[in-house]
């Protein structure tokens, strides 16, 4: 084959893997427009001191099915198609494979996704995936002062140092949080978010005591839009919260109820929605997996390198995309 020949197809095919790439434009970054995160007389601001509305996807259990997606093209592909501003790394403790098994290989698995959303200009909660914060405080206290540590310089960072305190008393939860903090506070004064317990729900008994000593300091707040015993009740408890300035982060909510499967009420999103506008919160919603459950985005076998078509989300995905489309113009 003639030597012209082989430059010209050699040249096409670079162009054809050059278009497909995902590209994102991290000038017009949510970072860049918001800043190092902060909290000022009882809520979260950015460098405008304006609260600033996040709102994102988070990966699954950094284990099982949603491990694969753990990748830098799903997390350009969210920041360019679903328009996030916000990606939760789930990195799951417990149980098996999980950080207490192997750490290395977890730290190896998140360090790639924060990366990318960090050169992406997004913002990264990085969440200790764990039901038992008070058994493993040793552990999360060399994660965090290591992870701390590596991005320092970034304002990208946001740290949620206990997903879900299950039955834990409140003393227990700012016990284990007395003893992680000064981890994260030796290397940054990024945002950190305390988990409440009763699954992230009793936050009005977490705004009678809330923690002394700390500044940028703010709490977890959880909820399942669908379920029959996440409605009023549950709204009036965070309402209680906010009303003695306590400082909320939805670190997690999703479209159907409190086990990940259940009905996918339209009706009961819409307030949940409204609630949460009406009241300028970030949030984040669950989760990025094939699963074969509602609050599951992806339909089974949806490919993992990002570039989902209609057919690859779930209607929970579809709900989620266009929700956060809008919001995020």
């Amino acid at each position: 084959m003639p030597r012209c020949k082989i430059i010209f197809l050699c040249v096409i095919f670079l162009s054809s893997c050059k278009s497909q790439e995902i590209k994102v434009n991290p000038q017009h970054s949510a970072v860049l427009k918001h800043g190092l995160l902060a909290v000022k007389n009882g809520i979260i601001v950015d460098k405008n001191n304006l609260p600033p509305e996040l709102r994102g996807i988070s990966f699954s259990w950094s284990i099982w099915a949603g491990q694969k997606y753990y990748n830098p093209d799903v997390v350009d592909w969210l920041v360019k198609d679903f328009k996030i501003n916000i990606l939760r790394v789930a990195m799951a403790v417990q149980p098996d494979g999980g950080y207490l098994q192997n750490p290395k290989l977890q730290k190896e698995l998140i360090f790639k996704v924060i990366d990318r959303a960090i050169a992406d200009g997004i913002y990264v909660l990085m969440d200790w995936h764990d039901h038992n914060g008070n058994l493993h405080i040793d552990q999360a206290k060399d994660f965090f002062a290591d992870v701390s540590k590596k991005y320092a310089n970034s304002p990208n960072m946001i740290y949620e140092i206990w997903n879900e305190p299950e039955r834990q008393s409140w003393q227990e939860v700012k016990n284990y949080a007395f003893q992680v903090i000064p981890q994260i506070r030796k290397n940054t004064s990024n945002l950190v978010i305390v988990g409440s317990p009763h699954w992230d729900q009793d936050v009005d008994t977490v705004a009678n005591d809330p923690l002394k000593g700390f500044e940028n300091i703010a709490y977890s707040f959880h909820f399942y839009a669908s379920d029959p015993t996440h409605q009023d009740y549950l709204r009036s408890r965070a309402d209680k919260a906010l009303a003695k300035a306590l400082p909320l982060f939805v670190t997690e909510w999703g479209v159907g109820e409190s086990n990940g499967d259940g009905v996918f009420d339209l009706g009961k999103n819409a307030v949940w929605m409204k609630w949460l506008k009406d009241n300028k919160l970030s949030w984040v919603n669950w989760n990025i997996t094939d699963k074969k459950e509602t609050t599951a985005i992806l339909s089974t076998g949806a490919p993992i390198t990002g570039r989902w078509k209609q057919d690859d989300l779930t209607p929970a995905g579809s709900y989620i995309r266009n929700q956060i489309r809008e919001l995020n113009k």
